[in-house]
C-alpha cells in the first residue's frame, strides 16, 4: 500500500492540473452546443430515433474492441506469470472509465491504473511493462490505419483546401511516427529513463524522481526484452490490435445504415473511423472528445456526401456508446470497493512507490 505521505504528493500533482481539465471540459462543451445546433437538433434527434433499439447492436460490436485489445494484453505477459483474459477485461474497462471521467488528470494515470487493477495476478511491473508492449503494438496499427485511411480520403474524394492540407499534413506525420518509433526500438534507445534522468540533473522534483526513474529502467528492460524474445508473438498481437480497428470500422457502418437516409459504403466507414482515430488521439485531454469530434466527424461526413446532421448524430452516438462502457467501469470499481474520487491519485502514487525485489 502507498504510503500517506505518497498519496499526498500524488493528490498534490493531480490538483494542480485540474483546472486544466475543467477548462478543456468548459470548451468541449461550448464546441459540443454550436457544432449541434450548426447540423440542426431536428435532424440530429430523427437520427438517434431512426437508430432506436439498433444502440444494443452498436453496444454488442463495441465490446469486440475491448475484447481485441485485452486478448493482446494477456499476449504480452511473459510466463512464468499468466495473466486471465477476465481480468484483463474489467482492467480495460475500468481504466478507460477513469480516462473519460477524469480526462485530463488521467492522461497519465488511466492506462498505468490498467496494471494496477490486475496487481493481484501479476508483479505491478510485469502488468504495467506488458501493458506498454501492447500499447506498442496498438500505437502502430493507429499509424497505419490512420494513414491509410487519409491516403484513402485524398485519392476517392475532392476535398477543400483546408482539409487536403490537413490531410497531407496527417500522412507526413504518421510516416515519421513510423520510422521513428521503428528506429527507438530497433536501436533500443533508453528514451524514456534518459529523458527522466535529464530532469533529474537539472534538480527538478529530485525525490519524485528518484523513485520514478528505476521504475522507467525496468520498464524499458522488460519491454525490449520481450522484443528479443518473443518475436514469435509479434503477428498475433499485431492482428488482435488491428481487429480493433475492423470491429470500429462495422460499428461506424453499422451505425450509419441505421440513421443516414443514403445507404453508406465500407469505404465511408473506413474513412470516418480513420477520422475518429485522429480525433482521439489529438483530443485525448478532452472530456469525452466533446464539440471536436462532433466538428472533425461532421466536416468529413458532408465531404464523404451524407445528409446534413449525419457525422454529428455518429458522433453523438458514440458518446452514448463511451458513457455505457464507462458506467460499466465505474460499477466495477464500485464493486471492488475503491474511491473513484481518489483513484487517480491512488494509482500515481502506486507507480511511484520503489521497485519490488519479485518485479
Amino acid at each position: 500500500m502507498p504510503s500517506e505521505e505518497q498519496q499526498v504528493e500524488a493528490r498534490s500533482r493531480s490538483r494542480r492540473f485540474a483546472p486544466l481539465g475543467i477548462i478543456f471540459g468548459l470548451l468541449g462543451l461550448l464546441l459540443f452546443v454550436y457544432f449541434v445546433t450548426t447540423a440542426g437538433i431536428g435532424e440530429i434527434i430523427g437520427g438517434i430515433q431512426r437508430l432506436g433499439a439498433g444502440f444494443l447492436l452498436i453496444i454488442c460490436i463495441s465490446s469486440l474492441r475491448y475484447i481485441a485489445r485485452s486478448l493482446a494484453w494477456t499476449r504480452c505477459v511473459e510466463a512464468p506469470h499468466r495473466l486471465p483474459f477476465r481480468d484483463a477485461f474489467a482492467a480495460r474497462i475500468m481504466g478507460d472509465a477513469l480516462g473519460n471521467i477524469i480526462p485530463f488528470v488521467s492522461v497519465a494515470v488511466s492506462e498505468p491504473s490498467k496494471a494496477v487493477f490486475v496487481k493481484d495476478r501479476v508483479p505491478l511491473m510485469v502488468g504495467l511493462s506488458a501493458l506498454a508492449i501492447e500499447n506498442i503494438f496498438y500505437a502502430l496499427s493507429v499509424t497505419i490505419f490512420i494513414f491509410c485511411g487519409t491516403a484513402t480520403l485524398l485519392l476517392s474524394f475532392s476535398l477543400p483546401k483546408p482539409l487536403r492540407y490537413a490531410s497531407i499534413g496527417a500522412l507526413i506525420v504518421t510516416a515519421v511516427v513510423v520510422l521513428l518509433g521503428y528506429l527507438l526500438i530497433r536501436r533500443e534507445v533508453r528514451f524514456l529513463s534518459g529523458a527522466l534522468g535529464r530532469i533529474n540533473r537539472r534538480g527538478i522534483a529530485p525525490k519524485l524522481m528518484s523513485k520514478v526513474i528505476p521504475r522507467a529502467q525496468v520498464l524499458e528492460e522488460r519491454v525490449y526484452g520481450f522484443y528479443q524474445r518473443n518475436q514469435g508473438r509479434f503477428l498475433s498481437i499485431f492482428a488482435l490490435d488491428l481487429c480493433f480497428h475492423l470491429a470500429g470500422v462495422i460499428e461506424v457502418y453499422t451505425t450509419l445504415s441505421f440513421i443516414s437516409p443514403v445507404a453508406p459504403s465500407l469505404t465511408q466507414a473506413f474513412i470516418l473511423e480513420s477520422v475518429n482515430r485522429i480525433i482521439n488521439v489529438a483530443f485525448k485531454f478532452v472530456p469525452l472528445r466533446a464539440g471536436v469530434d462532433e466538428g472533425g466527424t461532421g466536416q468529413v461526413s458532408k465531404v464523404l456526401g451524407f445528409a446534413r446532421g449525419i457525422g454529428e448524430t455518429l458522433a453523438i452516438v458514440r458518446k452514448g456508446r463511451d458513457i455505457f462502457w464507462s458506467s460499466v467501469g465505474v460499477i466495477l470499481i464500485w464493486k471492488r470497493g475503491l474511491s473513484l474520487r481518489n483513484l487517480s491519485e491512488e494509482t500515481a502514487a502506486d507507480l511511484s512507490q520503489p521497485v519490488a525485489a519479485s518485479e
